[in-house]
Parts: C-alpha cells; structure tokens; sequence
C-alpha cells in the first residue's frame, strides 16, 4: 500500500481520507469539494438561519473546486493537463450543469479528460459540487 498524500494548499479533508494516493503511475483523488483553505467558508453559498442552503453561486463553486483539485493535483507530483478521469458531483443538475459545463470547457479548453457527471442528493458539508479525480503523476 502507499502513502496518503495531504496537500498544504488545499482545504482540510472532512473525514479521515488523504486527499490523494499514489499508485504506480496513477494519482487517484478523494472527493475534492469547493471550500476555501483553513476556514469553513465555500465560495458562493448564502446559509439561512437554520444552517441550510439559502442560495449558492455554482460558477463561484466550479472555480473554486477546480482550484481545489489543481493544487492536490501540483502538490502530488502531477498536474491539470494530466487529469485522465473525473467524476462530478452535482446537487442540482438541472440548475447548475449548463454553467457548469460552460466552466468545464473553459477550464479544459484542450484535450479535455474522460468526464461522468452525476446528480447527488447531498455532499457532506453545504457544498453543490464535488470532484473525484484520476490523474498520472510520475
């Protein structure tokens, strides 16, 4: 078995789980969601009074969430370009996929990875996306 691997720049993982594992010449990430480093906040999310989701800004999410997985992706010895396969996580398909995919192709405007994109009831923390994520490293 290998190592763990838990990024500095990236946010504190909500469970007992690395954020990534090397194997061989693959990087596989545990699911990397939109909250910013060293706080709870996740970009775009408006709380109401009893801690459920009031409003969330999916553009502010995807930004963040890609940001996210970049730096796991730099601080494990691989890279954006070297993403072969992600699986997506969305709470709200119908609603947020068309800004989402838009993201996406902005992001990975060449030689895009291999993408499944699935709607989920709920994530762990209040969060509307979430990313798990093959990559190669070296």
């Amino acid at each position: 078995m290998t190592t763990g691997i838990v990024a500095a720049r990236a946010p504190d993982p909500v469970g007992h789980f690395p954020h990534a594992r090397k194997v061989g010449n693959l990087l596989f990430l545990s699911g990397i969601g939109p909250r910013k480093k060293g706080t709870k906040e996740i970009p775009g999310v408006r709380l109401a009074s009893d801690g459920s989701v009031a409003s969330h800004d999916i553009e502010a999410q995807c930004r963040s969430v890609f940001e996210n997985v970049r730096a796991v992706l730099e601080e494990s010895g691989s890279g954006w370009e070297r993403l072969v396969d992600v699986t997506v996580f969305l709470t709200d398909m119908k609603g947020d996929f068309p800004a989402y995919n838009r993201l996406w192709a902005e992001y990975f405007a060449k030689d895009p990875p291999c993408r499944t994109t699935v709607e989920v009831r709920s994530l762990p923390t209040p969060i509307a996306i979430e990313l798990k994520c093959i990559a190669t490293v070296e």
